[in-house]
């Protein structure tokens, strides 16, 4: 499995989840990278001291991402849903790829993206039969607030769901204090071990 952690400018979060990947699951290949990365930058002092107290010592330097490392990973994983955003417009041809690692480990999310998914087809199916029959006899206007009526609790029964959807982003701690990395690394910390079970089974 070859894994290419993203996150912005490749000192902190992306780093980090590198270092603890190389230091838990054996036959991993594993890199970093930073969409808007400088070239060969020290990953941030920070990171390095918070790494320290998972005994790891972090000998980094930064990359922008590429096409090259694109092409080499089995599997891009995303610090947040922007930086998953960002690669699909900038490098659309791997978007098979990309994921955040939250969204990459987390099974709790699948039954709601299921029944998302389902009642995203329904709304949509119920939105062009009701201006099939509806959209001679209506004005615009009408229409449109039919429509809104008509609707309304299908469009509710989403927003609630969409609420129970996982924050799929790991905390930025760039320019925070000592502890704000520290509860990154945990963050981290945590969803690499989901990711070793995953890769495991």
């Amino acid at each position: 499995m070859k894994i290419l952690f993203v996150c912005t400018g490749n000192t902190c979060r992306s780093p980090m989840a590198e270092a603890l990947v190389k230091q838990r699951i054996s036959g991993a290949e594993v890199k970093s990278a930073g969409i808007f990365a400088g070239l060969d930058q020290r990953a941030s002092q920070k990171a390095v001291e918070a790494l320290k107290n998972f005994d790891i010592e972090l000998e980094h330097k930064s990359q922008h991402v590429t096409d090259k490392l694109l092409n080499w990973a089995d599997i891009v994983l995303t610090m947040t849903t922007q930086h998953k955003q960002s690669l699909i417009m900038e490098f659309p041809n791997f978007q098979d790829k990309y994921f955040t690692l939250k969204e990459y480990v987390s099974e709790a999310d699948k039954k709601v993206w299921d029944e998302l998914k389902q009642k995203y087809a329904d709304y949509e199916e119920k939105r062009a039969m009701f201006i099939r029959d509806n959209g001679q006899k209506l004005d615009n206007k009408h229409l449109n607030l039919e429509l809104q009526s008509h609707l309304a609790e299908d469009i509710q029964y989403i927003k609630t769901l969409e609420a129970n959807l996982i924050n799929y982003d790991i905390s930025d701690p760039f320019g925070g204090a000592q502890e704000t990395y520290e509860k990154t690394l945990n963050e981290l910390s945590h969803y690499i071990d989901l990711l070793k079970e995953k890769i495991n089974n």
